[in-house]
């Protein structure tokens, strides 16, 4: 079966060794993704709800360019430094799949790569042939 790998370009991806996201077949599964703009910058510091919608917006773009969209999205995971913040993050990914409802789950976890970071969230998608 066929393997494409999708690349944000960032620097970390040859280190670590991974790729933004990577479909197989109808199957798309996109790494945890940040809050992180064009040039690298995270967007939104210090706003939970702002760097969701920056995070789903990314996690958006890597769909796309495995031919997928939001509404294939079967699974998300959310991890958050603060689950005191879980209103703002629910609220921005309630607003980006009201309507589509995939099963997903919201941890707190001790701390992400960038201490600025605040939240990060991997995705799975199934497209319909």
């Amino acid at each position: 079966m066929l393997r494409t790998n999708i690349s944000s370009g960032t620097k970390w991806e040859p280190i670590v060794g991974y790729s933004r996201a990577v479909r197989i077949g109808n199957q798309v599964s996109v790494s945890g993704t940040t809050a992180t703009g064009k040039e690298g910058e995270i967007v939104g510091i210090g706003d939970a709800y702002a760097q969701t919608v920056q995070t789903l917006k990314n996690i958006e773009t890597a769909l796309r360019a495995a031919g997928a969209s939001l509404k294939d999205v079967v699974r998300t995971r959310m991890y958050v430094t603060n689950i005191d913040n879980w209103e703002k993050v629910a609220k921005a990914h309630g607003e980006t799949f009201r309507d589509i409802r995939p099963a997903t789950s919201m941890v707190e976890v001790s701390r992400l790569i960038d201490p600025a970071m605040l939240i990060e969230i991997e995705a799975d998608a199934v497209i319909d042939d």
